[in-house]
Order: C-alpha cells, then structure tokens, then sequence
C-alpha cells in the first residue's frame, strides 16, 4: 500500500499533463516514500485522456480514473479520493499553477499532527477586479460563518489524512468547503503559503459567474455546518416563532372582539389575515424541519452513491500490461 496518494483532476489539459507528471513523478520520488498518482481525466475533449493512457503505460504507480462526462472538479475530486489507498492524499490542480516542489511542506505538516493542511496563495498575481476581490470577499465570509481561521478556501491545493477525507461527502462545488466540513468533524486544520504560477497554456475555466455559485454554496455549508445533524433545531425555531406570532394576533383580535363588539373582518381584517397566514406557515415550517430529520437519518444509514459515473480506471499491472475496469 502507497503512503502517499496524489489527486489531479483534468479537464481539457493536454498542454500541460506531460510536463506535470515529469515534475509531479520527480517530487515524489526525491521524498523517498512509497506513493501513487490518481490522474481524473473529468470528462475531457481533447488529447488529454490519450495522453494520460499513455502514462499509465509506462509507469505501475499511476492510475487514470476516466469519468463518463464533465462532472466538475468537485466529483472529479470525490472519484480520486474515493480510489485513492495513500495514508495522507493530496489534491492539486492539473493546469501546472500548483508547483508541485512544495508538496515536501504539505507532508511536513501532516507529520506534525494536523489533519488538513491547506494551501495559501498569499501573492496572487491573476486579475485584481474578476478573480481577486470577489475571491476576497467570498474567503472572508468564509473564515466568518465557518469559523475556519483560513485565508483561502478555493485553492485546490490541499493535504489530508486518509480517514478525514473519506469521511466528508463531496458534491456540487463542495471541494473549497473541505477545511469547513472537516472542522465540524473536529479536524485540526492548518494553512502553509503557496505560489501562485501564472498559467501560461492553455485557459482558465473559472469566470465571475463561479462567484454567485459560491455565494449559494456558502450559505449552503452555513446550515450544514449548524444544522446537519438537526434541521428541526433550524425549521422548528422559525416555525414556533411563525405560529406564536400569528397565535398572539389572534388573541388580541378575539379580546377586541370580546370586549368592544367589533365587527372584525370589519375592522381589522388584514391583520386577521396575516394572523392566519403565520399560523399555517408555522405548521408548513415545522413539518419541513420533520421532514429534514427523515432526511438526516436517511444520510446517516448512508446509501453509498457516488455523485460521478466512472467508464473506466486504468493502470498497470504486475506482469506489465494495462488493466482496465470498466464502470457500470
């Protein structure tokens, strides 16, 4: 079994996957530890799958996991954790703006004792307006509603311990909450500068749009991180304080009724109304926070699906020949 495990997933990179694998193989040997190289090609148009086959051809240590279609770097990830065997995994991009000499630091820090060791591109040199300050602003409610003390959450660039990783579930564009979704887990996290390589071939996949996803994803992992395990505590909070508003309405306008004889569809109808309204969202509330803990439950009793559709693993074999596995 490998000690370590690399992840890169591709998509649409044939520039750049011969000469990462050269850099990446280098690194990795000069470690001096038994290691193998996950290689996801994410549904890639290009050379980028044939060039991967070939690698596999040469070298026992790499294994090529091709998905069906593009699933998104998130599931890309999730497929190459999910056949990664390395006690510590790491995780980089496949475009050669994560230089891999600084893989020896991730490992260091792993060694000490942490779970999850996350990069920082401290110097950023990509575009202030489109990618910087939305990337700014987008970290900072980060570390806030996550309570992770981190300064970038997007870098790919990541270490983890086998049994953190494989604990945390993957989907969407989940992949930059990983430091957040481990700390609920109670993982200790820590952050190590990077550089940031300009990309020189190929093109970026990520544009502004990315920024309202991210934007929906946190709020997401807002909730999962206070109410995962009790979606009740959330929906029950908002339904009670719905049906007592709309319970103390009522009262009021039954002792006016009571005590001055007004006529109140007359009167006060709106607010009879409104009264009325609050109670049923009360109970609509209250039955999704029910609903929500079915859920939880389900999720608990786990059903093991993967979020991605693999049509085929490759790697070399013992006696020298390619092994394929077809997905189903």
């Amino acid at each position: 079994m490998p000690k370590y495990s690399v992840v890169v997933p591709f998509h649409n990179e044939e520039e750049s996957v011969t000469a990462l694998y050269d850099t990446l193989k280098a690194v990795m040997e000069q470690v001096g530890e038994t290691f193998e190289l996950i290689f996801v090609d994410d549904g890639s148009t290009d050379r980028t799958y044939r060039l991967l086959e070939e690698i596999t051809a040469v070298d026992s240590r790499v294994m090529v996991v091709k998905l069906r279609r593009n699933f998104g770097q998130t599931c890309a990830l999730a497929a190459g954790f999910d056949h990664a065997q390395g006690d510590y995994i790491l995780a980089m991009d496949g475009d050669l703006q994560h230089d891999p000499a600084e893989i020896p630091n991730f490992l260091a820090k792993l060694e000490e004792g942490y779970d999850v060791v996350s990069g920082w591109r401290k110097e950023r040199i990509d575009n202030f307006v489109m990618r910087r300050i939305p990337s700014r602003c987008a970290n900072w409610l980060m570390a806030k509603l996550s309570g992770v003390d981190i300064h970038d959450f997007g870098t790919t660039y990541k270490a983890y311990r086998r049994e953190v990783i494989q604990n945390i579930p993957l989907y969407g564009e989940m992949h930059r909450f990983i430091p957040a979704l481990a700390s609920w887990y109670g993982a200790s996290i820590c952050e190590i500068p990077i550089k940031n390589i300009n990309r020189e071939q190929g093109k970026s996949h990520y544009g502004i749009s990315r920024t309202f996803r991210v934007f929906f994803d946190l709020m997401t992992i807002r909730f999962l991180l206070k109410y995962m395990s009790r979606p009740m505590h959330f929906f029950g909070s908002l339904g009670a304080t719905s049906m007592l508003g709309g319970l103390a309405l009522s009262m009021w306008l039954l002792v006016l009724k009571v005590l001055t004889h007004q006529h109140i569809m007359d009167q006060h109808g709106p607010l009879f109304v409104v009264a009325g309204v609050l109670i049923l969202a009360g109970i609509q509330l209250l039955a999704i926070g029910l609903i929500g803990e079915l859920l939880v439950r389900h999720f608990y009793q786990g059903q093991g699906r993967a979020p991605y559709t693999i049509d085929r693993v490759i790697r070399l074999n013992a006696s020298g020949e390619a092994s394929i596995l077809r997905g189903e």
